[in-house]
């Protein structure tokens, strides 16, 4: 009788020899593919001229839909080879007669790419990016963006300018909205979803579309949190901060990189020949092509380090930027500064190659126009549940009094510049979606027939009328809870849309105080592109509930957060300030020589009068709001408890080639199940630089039953504890460790190892 043991190693080798085989056979159909690619290129290189060859560094388009008929020179410049992509243009007949034109009656029959900022959904619009990046979940970006390029690829549109991979630690900048929030790690396994959903893992898929990681680099690190300003990074918190979410990026395969408007030290991104070249290019490996920003390489005029256009061409040029957005400074200079031996035709050569790379893995050679059968399935069932589903998992609650969730028969006052807003709901970047598609709070609770009254109170976020208080107050008073929306309207998140307070504008403030006279529990709901200071207000509230800009189903997503058929599952991807005085602030910051301890915080109120001179308190804080956030990085409530207990780890030393194991038991202490974001962080105790005070390394969704408990373990090796020093040296280095498996990064339990070199 054989044995089944043999039987069973026989098999399991069997099965690695395939998987091995089918890897390497996979692995070498994508080389020999790749060689093909090459070859076509050189091919179409050798036959082009100068001036097609500067064709094809163009991306022109307006900056809204094209409308009207085609003027003829834009034709004729398709027909001259003159012009290598479009963005905006969303009328289907404009995108196949332009196509048409460049590939049946241009010199080499180059295609076109046409792009759009595809953001967080085309028709089907997912909650803001820094709403899914507190969904912590990377199956949610993933399928967004799916849904995405599946929905505008029916419109030609092949390349999106997404992900937005920008760190941001500064809540008044607008453009927090389409970041990952102010963790590098985070944004890095997010930013990976985001491209493998654009792209799957076939660009020739028609399906499908071009990634563009942005803004390559530093944008989010703007001076005061005001869009397009300058940045100051040294080179250690650039590559240990900035840098990983564009690596991360890369290494998925996107396609393309879109240099940002901002300065770095000194220099616009846009003609930074180090970050360009010596960085993208050659560390990273990039062989895509980068797009500048709108007009990014005019504006170095305004920045100081160009003289003109010709100058910015130059600059641009030599730097490595491939293509240009809107601006014409490679189209009217580029000849020129060939001719004079400024740049040469050898580096125009190489943009053209990038770009064509591009086109060739997109297969638009073979299949330039859209097939006649694909539809996009426009707000199709299925894209509406993974919408809904995305928006359940990005709210974050903040506060519960006991208050939610509400039970179906609870009399309730639906109060707010927000609670029927279709357009405002859909937040921030949202060219193509349709209001008339989107289902509000009211909307939602007319379907299920929840026993509301609805009164604004106010007309939209920004009113400072009083007229509507009476109204509000009067339905409060009638009712056994207040859900108030609020928060801020779409338009005041985004590009250019930055805020000095980020308070809840208007007259919302002073609404909110009138309800909670009433005497009745208020539940605020917060719609917005950034978090929002409510020191100002949360005592007035039995609960709080961050919604973002949740979508076209956001809605139905929180109608069935607020009554309990599905949980508040998010955690916060940014620390939540207490005052825009605070920022920037971020979880991941460093000691200084005295870091703030609670025992020696002095708040300025209790400070006598006339006191002698001091240093109160000889730490780092402020006098008014003390030295924490309002809500720490990754916080977030469910409608059960969990406690952690038991951590430990696997070995206190370890060396650099071992890896370590460290667990905690997490249990759910309450009365129904739930979902936990166990998270895990460490800290660096001494290093050749100084480290933060964590730095968050994994997380683990966990579903518990009431009373039940789960071990929950990651596994850390030397790799993870890596970071370039001021050497510029990428390592990790021998000492103490601390780490903790937490709940959220001001908490949790805490243990340490040693790494020790051999």
């Amino acid at each position: 009788m054989k044995s089944p043991f043999k039987t069973l190693t026989l098999l399991f080798a069997f099965i690695c020899f395939s998987a091995c085989t089918d890897k390497e056979t996979k692995s070498a159909s994508t080389s020999q593919k790749e060689d093909r690619i090459e070859s076509q290129i050189n091919e179409i290189l050798s036959k082009m001229t100068l001036e097609e060859k500067i064709g094809q560094t163009n991306l022109r388009g307006t900056s809204s839909r094209v409308e009207g008929e085609l003027p003829e020179d834009l034709k004729t410049a398709v027909r001259n080879g003159q012009i290598g992509a479009f963005l905006n243009v969303m009328n289907l007949d404009y995108v196949k007669e332009l196509q048409q034109i460049a590939v049946e009656e241009s010199p080499n029959g180059i295609p076109l790419i046409f792009a759009r900022d595809v953001i967080h959904g085309f028709k089907t619009i997912f909650p803001i990016p820094l709403g899914m990046a507190a969904s912590w979940d990377t199956e949610v970006a993933r399928k967004s963006s799916e849904i995405a390029a599946f929905e505008a690829s029916s419109a030609g549109i092949r390349w999106t300018f997404a992900p937005m991979l920008d760190i941001a630690r500064d809540s008044r900048w607008g453009r927090i909205a389409e970041s990952p929030g102010e963790d590098p790690y985070l944004a890095s396994v997010l930013g990976k979803a985001y491209v493998e959903g654009f792209q799957s893992d076939d660009l020739t898929n028609p399906t499908t579309m071009a990634a563009c990681a942005k803004h390559y680099i530093g944008y989010g690190a703007a001076i005061g949190g005001r869009d397009y300003n300058t940045v100051n990074l040294s080179e250690p918190l650039l590559r240990n901060v900035y840098l990983p979410p564009f690596r991360s990026a890369l290494d998925a395969g996107a396609a393309t990189v879109m240099s940002s408007f901002n300065e770095i030290n000194g220099i616009p991104a846009t003609g930074n020949e180090y970050l360009l070249k010596d960085v993208l290019r050659n560390e990273l490996n990039f062989d895509g092509f980068v797009v500048s920003d709108w007009d990014s390489t005019k504006e170095m005029i305004a920045h100081g380090y160009a003289r003109d256009d010709k100058h910015a061409a130059e600059l641009s040029a030599n730097a490595g930027l491939d293509m240009e957005m809107s601006s014409t400074v490679y189209e009217n200079h580029l000849k020129e500064l060939i001719d004079e031996g400024k740049i040469s035709e050898d580096q125009l050569d190489e943009f053209v190659k990038n770009i064509l790379r591009i086109k060739l893995r997109l297969n638009l050679f073979e299949n330039p126009y859209l097939p006649e059968d694909h539809t996009g399935n426009l707000y199709a069932e299925a894209h509406l549940k993974e919408a809904k589903k995305a928006a359940i998992k990005s709210a974050v609650l903040l506060k519960n009094e006991s208050v939610l969730p509400l039970s179906k028969n609870t009399k309730v006052a639906v109060i707010g510049p927000l609670a029927n807003k279709p357009h405002e709901q859909l937040g921030t970047w949202t060219f193509d979606g349709d209001k008339t598609h989107t289902v509000t709070p009211v909307d939602a609770f007319k379907k299920a027939e929840v026993n509301f009254q609805f009164v604004e109170g106010l007309t939209y976020s920004r009113d400072k009328s009083t007229n509507g208080f009476n109204e509000a107050v009067k339905a409060a008073k009638n009712s056994d809870v207040i859900l108030f929306f609020g928060g801020e309207e779409a338009i005041l998140s985004g590009e250019a849309h930055s805020r000095a307070n980020i308070d809840l504008p208007g007259a919302q403030i002073e609404l909110l105080k009138a309800l909670a006279k009433t005497g009745k529990p208020i539940v605020l709901v917060i719609m917005a592109g950034r978090p929002i200071t409510i020191t100002n207000v949360i005592n007035d509230v039995d609960a709080v509930l961050m919604a973002w800009h949740p979508g076209t189903m956001g809605g139905e997503a929180l109608h069935d957060v607020i009554f309990g058929l599905s949980q508040p599952e998010g955690r916060l991807p940014v620390s939540w300030p207490k005052d825009a005085g605070q920022l920037p602030y971020f979880y991941n910051h460093k000691n200084t020589g005295r870091p703030a301890e609670v025992d020696q915080f002095v708040q300025m109120d209790s400070i006598p009068i006339a006191v002698w001179q001091s240093s109160l308190g000889n730490d780092s804080h402020y006098l008014d709001i003390g030295y924490t956030p309002h809500f720490p990085f990754g916080y977030g409530l469910s409608y059960t408890n969990f406690k952690y207990e038991d951590v430990s780890v696997s070995k206190d030393t370890i060396s650099f080639n071992e890896d370590i194991t460290v667990k905690a038991y997490v249990k759910n202490t309450g009365k129904t199940s739930g979902k936990e974001l166990v998270q895990l962080y460490i800290q660096d105790v001494v290093g050749s630089i100084t480290r933060p005070i964590r730095e968050l390394k994994g997380f683990e969704h966990v579903y518990l039953k009431p009373g039940e408990i789960k071990e929950v373990s990651f596994t850390i090796n030397s790799d993870d504890l890596k970071f370039t020093n001021s050497k510029l040296i990428n390592d990790a280095e021998e000492g103490a460790f601390n780490v903790w498996i937490a709940p959220n990064a001001a908490s949790g339990l805490k243990t340490s190892f040693y790494l020790k070199k051999e």
